[in-house]
């Protein structure tokens, strides 16, 4: 079992449906594939959000539309 030391971003998959507002607020952490879905930069599935991003990121998880992200 792995201890994260720093928070992640995860996407709820089941409820995303690719708005791309979480890679507009963190364009440092995701982008968005051809159909606005989130791609993580850093290959993970749940990339860390840079302690820079930790406010953006609080952001684009109470902005999210169908509340599909949230901090780990």
């Amino acid at each position: 079992m792995t201890t994260r030391t720093a928070p992640h971003l995860h996407v709820d998959w089941t409820r995303c449906d690719g708005r791309g507002l979480c890679a507009e607020l963190l364009p440092h952490t995701v982008t968005r594939d051809q159909w606005g879905y989130p791609v993580p930069l850093d290959g993970t599935r749940e990339p860390v959000i840079a302690p820079g991003d930790r406010a953006h990121a609080g952001r684009a998880v109470s902005v999210c539309p169908l509340q599909a992200l949230s901090i780990e």
